[in-house]
């Protein structure tokens, strides 16, 4: 990406000058991810190519968020004065709801949790990058990002930075036009639509009203059934990525009705905790929950909820959340 990140005003599109506090383009050294995925990067190639794709931060856009204040008409809302009790939160824009599932019991047994978000205001959910800082491998765990921007309820993201590809769009900035499969998008007008990344843009989508767009995939539900297929779909070809098929830990998201949004996170690969889901397994948990449209986020160790300051889920069951890009959220 060259320049500053486009925004839509009004009717017209420009690219806006970076913050004046901050300088953008450093490449920086991060640790290797999960100490694990860059290694075997190296090892299997040797070469550069794996240092830089896997281990090397790529800082696109610093100071993310202080773009958002030049989209036309504002941020969105922020919501104040809400209130916790127990798993719920309220406020005059948002409510939050999170409930613990369990199906089953030993080998078979499978935990789950569901966020219910009923939103006044769509904008109320929000994007935050690890870092405030949009590029490749730049990653924190959740509930950090959680904690820096404010978050009540937050789940963990895409992992637009494990990719090069994808549209990404945040609270109505575009930040990368780079269609490449599958996509979920998010309006402000509080609907949610599966679409094909390749035939379209970033500026058209936020043009037309998008606040985010998720590129993971596939989509799970659409007219409020199960997709046919998606027990074979690649989501990637790159290494690490080749299948998200069988029984694992996963992160989806939603849509009941306007301006309702379901969220569910499955916890798996913990024998006699919980053994995780398959794909067509995982929509129809959607369906079940009432679910019009329904997709699949990042998911295995990554899948992670926050709620009130507390991890939700038990990630891989041993409690330890992964480091990750970007987190969806609920500011309090």
């Amino acid at each position: 990406m060259t320049g500053s990140p486009p925004t839509t005003l009004g009717t017209h599109t420009e690219v806006l000058p970076p913050p004046a506090s901050r300088a953008r383009g450093h490449v920086a050294r991060r640790a290797v991810l999960g100490g694990g995925l860059g290694a075997l990067a190296l090892a299997a190639t040797g070469a550069g190519w794996a240092l830089d794709r896997y281990v090397v931060d790529h800082v696109e856009v610093e100071d993310a968020s202080a773009y958002e204040a030049s989209v036309g008409g504002g941020t969105g809302v922020t919501t104040t004065g809400g209130t916790v009790s127990g798993t719920t939160y309220t406020s005059d824009v948002a409510s939050v709801q999170v409930q613990r599932t369990v199906l089953g019991s030993g080998a078979d047994r499978l935990v789950y949790f569901t966020a219910d978000l009923v939103l006044e205001d769509a904008t109320a959910l929000r994007s935050a990058f690890a870092d405030d800082e949009f590029g490749r491998n730049i990653i924190e765990v959740p509930s950090a990002i959680a904690s820096t921007v404010g978050a009540v309820w937050a789940v963990n993201g895409d992992y637009y930075g494990f990719r090069d590809t994808g549209i990404v769009v945040r609270n109505g900035v575009a930040y990368r036009d780079a269609g490449a499969r599958q996509g979920l998008a998010w309006y402000r007008d509080g609907t949610m639509r599966l679409y094909d990344e390749t035939a379209t843009s970033a500026d058209r989508l936020v043009a037309d009203g998008v606040w985010h767009t998720l590129s993971f995939g596939p989509g799970l539900v659409d007219d409020g059934a199960v997709l046919d297929g998606i027990d074979s779909v690649e989501v990637d070809t790159n290494l690490g990525n080749h299948s998200v098929q069988g029984e694992q830990p996963r992160t989806g998201i939603g849509l009941v009705d306007t301006g309702h949004v379901l969220v569910v996170v499955a916890d798996g690969r913990s024998t006699g905790y919980s053994r995780g889901v398959g794909m067509s397994e995982f929509a129809q948990i959607f369906v079940d929950h009432g679910a019009q449209v329904a997709y699949n986020l990042d998911g295995g160790g990554s899948s992670a909820m926050v709620f009130d300051g507390g991890l939700v889920n038990n990630p891989l069951g041993r409690g330890e959340e992964r480091g990750t890009s970007d987190i969806l959220y609920v500011p309090a």
